[in-house]
């Protein structure tokens, strides 16, 4: 059995996916990062960063020698699920090169460019948003157009489905929510709507999806999610807002 730490959120989805996928047996345990269960001390015993998704595998492969092991940060944990189900990674030196090239570059790349798109499309000051939204469109859209130029001539983004698409897809799957069209990505537009249907992404992207945060939190309101500083993780930060 897992305990999978999560929020409604593409960083979260990017897991659920994997454990919906690989049949995986867990457990959900909704991580509410308005009110800041993300700083509680057990949680970050688990994840030092103070950030989802996290898991607790609670039967992990006998070489690990524990009883439970925990993972952090998402692409060291869908690393972690696909090496102990033996599932959606390739096995032979260049695939598994060419994965570890992906997952870097969704991690470094991508991902985060889209998160900061993501806060100054629905979570900045009004009066502040404009140059944040037109850098981070710009390298998002960049990033789009790497993805384009890999998936030329490909139905997924290795040979075959595998973790790099899982993990790539969420910020893929809000592109219209980040202001940005895919008419100039067909082959990412396409990609997209393959993945989309599959059961397993399906219920994954429907985990809780009545507690998204759909901008009801923001940096306005909110100083647990937002301005964060050292402070947060060593000393005593309480949202008073």
């Amino acid at each position: 059995m897992i305990d999978f730490y999560y929020a409604p959120t593409p960083n979260g989805w990017k897991v659920a996916i994997m454990l919906e996928e690989s049949g995986l047996a867990y457990t959900t345990h909704l991580m509410k990062l308005a009110q800041g269960d993300q700083f509680d001390a057990d949680y970050l015993k688990i994840s030092p960063n103070a950030k989802i998704p996290a898991i607790v595998d609670h039967r992990p492969p006998e070489n690990y020698r524990r009883n439970a092991v925990s993972v952090f940060e998402s692409g060291a944990i869908m690393l972690y699920l696909a090496e102990k189900t033996g599932k959606f990674h390739p096995v032979d030196p260049v695939g598994r090169k060419e994965m570890m090239e992906w997952m870097f570059w969704q991690v470094g790349n991508q991902g985060p460019m889209a998160g900061q798109l993501s806060h100054f499309v629905n979570y900045a000051p009004v009066a502040n948003q404009d140059y944040g939204q037109n850098r981070y469109r710009g390298e998002y859209e960049r990033n789009l157009a790497v993805l384009e130029q890999r998936l030329t001539g490909r139905r997924y983004i290795l040979e075959q489905y595998s973790v790099c698409d899982m993990i790539v897809f969420p910020w893929a799957f809000i592109a219209k929510p980040l202001t940005v069209s895919l008419d100039k990505f067909p082959n990412v537009a396409q990609w997209r709507g393959r993945i989309k249907q599959r059961p397993a992404v399906v219920n994954a992207i429907n985990l809780y999806k009545k507690d998204q945060n759909r901008g009801t939190a923001n940096v306005d309101n909110n100083s647990l999610l937002y301005n964060q500083t050292a402070s947060h993780l060593m000393g005593d930060v309480t949202n008073d807002d």
